[in-house]
């Protein structure tokens, strides 16, 4: 049940979001939580860090379940994005920040690229 009156713009964003716009949308959420869970490790709250990681975890499942595998770039995505999953739960198990930094880079990396794609016209229009 949405409470706030920011849950209920969230939801109104990611319900009339393009395509681009929501998997950027996941990923500014993906690195979110990932910065969380590093601070939780750091600060030795150990289950700030878990809660953070696992919801990182969980976006890149949803990450991994909306690739369309018609097209090449997927089945090279898939193995990045399992990488990322293998690291998180890696990182969340043995308090690893470095896994977690290593995973946020991917992140970033990702999300730019998708930024830089969905400025070309084929996503402008939906394609």
């Amino acid at each position: 049940m949405i409470k706030s009156p920011y849950q209920k713009y969230q939801q109104a964003q990611a319900q009339t979001a393009s395509k681009p716009k929501l998997l950027i949308m996941l990923y500014d959420g993906a690195i979110r939580f990932v910065k969380a869970g590093i601070e939780g490790i750091e600060e030795k709250d150990y289950q700030k860090a878990n809660n953070n990681l696992c919801k990182a975890q969980a976006i890149v499942h949803e990450l991994i379940s909306s690739l369309n595998f018609d097209f090449p770039i997927a089945h090279e995505l898939i193995v990045i994005y399992e990488y990322m999953l293998h690291s998180l739960i890696e990182a969340n198990i043995k308090k690893n920040v470095t896994l977690a930094e290593e995973v946020l880079v991917h992140l970033a990396d990702l999300r730019e690229t998708w930024v830089e794609a969905s400025r070309m016209p084929e996503a402008a229009s939906g394609v």
